[in-house]
């Protein structure tokens, strides 16, 4: 059985050996000891705080495989960005230049340098082992993170955000940055996309442009990356698409992958999420067909799994076997959120 927790120190190793296999770009987890166990105390921390409302907090869950006790999967929530840190991004805008004279109109596109997305909760760090992308883990990984966030709403702000991985080559090297690093920046996209990773973000105020930089003096290969992901990140994106994520004409500061957004009421699995209290039968899951994602009401003991169930839609009651309710730690009478997937 697949179940989805809040991470512990003991899973360092296996986070490591996710940071290594994630790869270039990939920011939130840094190949870094110092860094990565902070942020496994950072999310402990963070699951066992009481909170009114969002704030520095940073929830990171990781997928594992009960059976052979293997971490194949994480994803991650930061509660509300740009507090501590300044949170920066380029939102694509226009200028109109014309004379009416010369019966000339151009339109040119800008990006300006922006923290429009302070405060925001951003949903972050998804990333599943090759061997596991199968039997929809990887939509069960993404949006185990919505029914989080909608049975604990008090800690989230109503704007939810992820950050697109842009594109890259194989070396990491990104061609947007490249044309930043030639004219700004002067540090390769790798130690400049490390940095950012590990919170230094002093140099950006320092070095980047201030003012808005017209698209069409890019490069070529700089203007045709601008809002595109990354192939590896194409799931991930449709993922969200499907929940009712857009993108608003943000995208990020080094690689020009997009930022989409969702207003949290608005997120398909949160809104089609519905509680159910709990009845224990071995017998059970034999009638059904339908797969739901399923987790607990708790904070810190968060668990959730997919499995088949059966519901009790006029009793408001769910179904589910003895080792179903171990796995997510509840018993008779308890309460559950429960989504299709």
């Amino acid at each position: 059985m697949i179940i989805i927790r809040p991470i512990k120190m003991t899973d360092y190793d296996d986070l490591h050996r996710i940071a290594i296999e994630s790869g270039h770009g990939f920011t939130s987890l840094p190949v870094n000891e110092e860094i990565l166990r902070k942020r496994i105390s950072h999310s402990e921390e963070s699951f066992k705080t009481q909170v009114n409302q969002p704030g520095s907090q940073g929830y990171l869950f990781v997928m594992e495989d009960i059976e052979t006790g293997q971490v194949v999967g994480t994803a991650g929530i930061e509660a509300a960005v740009g507090l501590d840190n300044a949170f920066y991004h380029y939102h694509l805008g226009k200028v109109v230049h014309s004379s009416r004279e010369l019966n000339i109109h151009n339109t040119v596109e800008t990006l300006a340098l922006c923290n429009d997305y302070s405060g925001a909760t951003e949903i972050c760090t998804l990333f599943l082992q090759e061997s596991h992308r199968k039997n929809s883990n990887g939509r069960f990984l993404s949006r185990c993170r919505f029914l989080f966030i909608a049975e604990h709403k008090e800690r989230f702000s109503d704007c939810i955000i992820a950050e697109m991985r842009g594109v890259s080559d194989e070396n990491g090297q990104s061609p947007f940055y490249s044309w930043l690093e030639e004219h700004f920046l002067s540090i390769e996209f790798t130690k400049a996309d490390y940095l950012t990773g590990i919170g230094n973000k002093g140099f950006i105020a320092e070095l980047m442009p201030k003012y808005p930089v017209y698209v069409n003096l890019l490069s070529k290969e700089a203007q045709k990356v601008i809002n595109k992901v990354h192939d590896n990140t194409v799931p991930a994106l449709r993922l969200l698409e499907a929940e009712g994520f857009s993108r608003r004409g943000y995208v990020d500061i080094f690689d020009a992958g997009p930022t989409v957004e969702a207003e949290r009421s608005q997120i398909r699995a949160i809104r089609e999420s519905n509680k159910y209290q709990v009845l224990i039968d071995d017998n059970c899951g034999e009638e059904s067909n339908q797969k739901y994602i399923v987790c607990n009401t708790q904070v810190e003991n968060f668990r959730a799994t997919q499995v088949k169930l059966i519901l009790r839609e006029t009793a408001n009651q769910v179904v589910i076997t003895n080792k179903v309710a171990q796995a997510l730690q509840v018993q008779k009478d308890d309460w559950v959120r429960l989504l299709p997937n």
